[in-house]
């Protein structure tokens, strides 16, 4: 029987299929014909761009070095990589946090918890590494900072409940015992979660820890880019349960971008009801990488995966499959289980997706707290 929530349980860790026979998003032979088709794609791209246009190349269906030709009428390797934005790009675009409020530096878990309280802006810079037993909940129009490269929380962590306009950035958020995570977003809207390193470790059992970053109960317009996710089982998950459709249908707009998974099990992330946006992350060392189930949206796009057994699932663990898109990914040898390709291929917003063969240069080396 299927497992109908995720919150605390496992069903994202049994009936593991082997990949072993598995269907590779990149199998299709290269025929001439086929590397004529593409390099005709990819030169009515250079030509759109060339008029100013915003194009988008679906190379799902071609093998790796078809993929990075065509991903290269959308980004000039000439150019420099990307660097850590001001703003958010994607569907957590506009989010200010405390905007240009005077900051307050904290040095203590109980000056930490007075500075969020309240909606008022406020820009808190947290220095220093506190213990922490669940977690303090963030007020709107916030922004939380991390000072050099290890302030943050260990032993639990942030929580975003019924809050908008939320910034969290360069925090190192460690060992988040259950029931916490390290960070929950619920019920929340316009949240931008950047350059942070979110990790526990794989010492204890699955259940030891909570989530990662869990984000639930319709909240919306969420951007997660530039942070490392490590040693974890459950890593993110967007849509607590599969019974929950009548509060997170047309909710869950969520962008993962440049984000560093390295030796996390599975969630990267799970995605139930919402439309979700993958692209040039890095995934390493996963049993499953992408899920999207329940009728989720996903467009996974020029990502890395290594050592991992399967980079993208539609079909496990619930009752309804969810949908998936594939472009200019470098499986790495991973299998992928699409039951049902999706109709999300073109975000409503600006983004330019750098090529799958730099993304491992740019997000190891910018990834994560202190990168800032």
């Amino acid at each position: 029987m299927r497992s109908t929530h995720d919150h605390g349980t496992t069903d994202d860790i049994g009936d593991l299929i082997s990949s072993t026979g598995a269907t590779s998003a990149l199998s299709t032979p290269v025929t001439a014909r086929n590397r004529r088709r593409l390099t005709a794609v990819a030169a009515g791209v250079a030509a759109t761009l060339a008029l100013g246009g915003l194009a988008t190349v679906s190379a799902h269906d071609a093998d790796s070095a078809d993929s990075a030709r065509s991903d290269s009428a959308r980004f000039d390797d000439t150019r420099a990589h990307p660097t850590a934005e001001t703003t958010p790009i994607g569907f957590g675009a506009g989010t200010t946090g405390g905007g240009n409020a005077t900051a307050t530096t904290v040095t203590s878990l109980d000056a930490f918890k007075t500075a969020v309280t309240g909606d008022k802006a406020k820009v808190v810079k947290v220095s220093g590494l506190f213990s922490l037993t669940g977690q303090v909940d963030i007020g709107s129009n916030t922004t939380v900072l991390g000072v050099g490269s290890g302030s943050g929380f260990t032993g639990g962590g942030l929580r975003l409940k019924e809050a908008t306009n939320v910034i969290v950035r360069n925090l190192n958020i460690s060992k988040p015992r259950k029931p916490s995570d390290a960070i929950t977003v619920q019920k929340s809207t316009k949240v931008w979660i950047d350059h942070n390193t979110l990790s526990a470790d794989r010492d204890h059992d699955k259940d030891y820890y909570d989530g990662l970053l869990d984000i639930s109960h319709g909240s919306d317009n969420i951007t997660v880019s530039w942070n490392r996710f490590a040693d974890h089982f459950k890593g993110s998950l967007v849509g607590h349960s599969d019974n929950n459709a009548s509060e997170d249908t047309g909710h869950l707009k969520v962008t993962y971008h440049h984000n560093w998974f390295t030796n996390v099990y599975s969630r990267i992330p799970s995605l139930r009801f919402g439309t979700g946006h993958f692209y040039d992350n890095y995934v390493q060392g996963a049993e499953t990488g992408v899920h999207s189930r329940m009728g989720a949206q996903t467009l996974v796009e020029n990502n890395v995966f290594r050592d991992t057994k399967v980079a993208v699932t539609t079909s496990r663990d619930s009752d309804i499959d969810g949908y998936a898109v594939l472009r200019g990914n470098d499986l790495g040898g991973a299998a992928t289980e699409v039951s049902q390709t999706g109709s999300f291929t073109t975000p409503p917003y600006a983004y330019t997706a750098e090529p799958a063969s730099s993304v491992v240069a740019t997000v190891t080396a910018q990834a994560g707290a202190g990168k800032l």
